[in-house]
């Protein structure tokens, strides 16, 4: 089944290496579309179908952390599950948005494996 993925990171090019992993990957996906921060990223889920988020935690004017809450508030989060892919980390941080409700979690760098490895995970191995 091809999934609409919604990228949400700051830097233009983590946003080509994780959309790059995607094709070698071989995950099956209609449309990708990109955001640079939380705010543009909720836009986008407003307006479009998306089945995966894919995000970065620190972004400029709204982190990952923030655009996940505001996804429960909104309701998105419970039928549009979001993968962590960040440098940053850090127990807490980690733990907050595990009980947000963050699936999945990828540490850069990273794989193309690891990238379909997590997204079978969270999609279910028909991704």
């Amino acid at each position: 089944m091809a999934m609409n993925i919604l990228l949400v990171d700051d830097s233009i090019t983590v946003r080509a290496v994780v959309k790059k992993a995607l094709q070698l990957a071989e995950v099956p996906y209609d449309t990708i579309y990109q955001a640079s921060n939380g705010i543009e990223g909720l836009a986008i889920l407003e307006n479009n179908d998306v089945d995966l988020v894919i995000s970065d935690i620190v972004m400029p004017e709204m982190d990952g952390e923030t655009m996940v809450a505001e996804m429960v508030n909104r309701g998105i989060l419970a039928t549009t599950p979001v993968v962590v892919v960040s440098s940053a980390g850090g127990d807490h941080r980690l733990q907050r948005l595990r009980e947000l409700g963050v699936k999945g979690f990828i540490q850069k760098p990273f794989t193309p494996e690891q990238i379909r490895e997590i997204v079978d995970q969270v999609m279910g191995a028909n991704a």
